[in-house]
């Protein structure tokens, strides 16, 4: 299985010059817990800001949700893999660096975002219908 294949192609992107109110809005209007930062040029890397790390900014900086800007604090670069690679290593990779989530590109551009819940939930399914050895009841 490849990633193409479970990833979540309606990914919401987010300004890195957006301010954490907009970030957190955009978040709740469109019921995700994270976004994935826009590049500033081709030659910028992609972001990921999370519900996560805006909290853990305000209360560790005591900071204005509306001074500080999602470049500010977003974890950039983001881990980025092709669409075509095998969830088994992508799966791999997330849990060696302890990743919830990661940016999908193609040819540079974003095509999509792969998220733990998307890899277990495919592995969930794979059991109950069981395609996976010493699955099932």
């Amino acid at each position: 299985m490849l990633v193409k294949d479970i990833m979540q192609t309606e990914v919401i992107t987010v300004s890195p010059l957006a301010t954490l109110r907009e970030a957190m809005t955009k978040m709740k209007r469109h019921r995700v817990k994270s976004l994935v930062v826009e590049r500033r040029d081709e030659h910028d890397a992609y972001g990921i800001i999370t519900y996560t790390t805006i909290l853990r900014t305000i209360v560790a900086e005591e900071g204005d949700i509306d001074l500080v800007n999602v470049y500010d604090v977003c974890n950039k670069p983001a881990l980025i893999v092709p669409q075509v690679m095998d969830v088994k290593y992508v799966a791999r990779m997330m849990v060696a660096q302890n990743l919830q989530r990661l940016v999908v590109l193609e040819h540079g551009n974003l095509v999509g975002l792969v998220t733990m819940n998307d890899i277990v939930g495919e592995v969930l399914a794979m059991a109950e219908e069981g395609h996976i050895e010493g699955a099932g009841g």
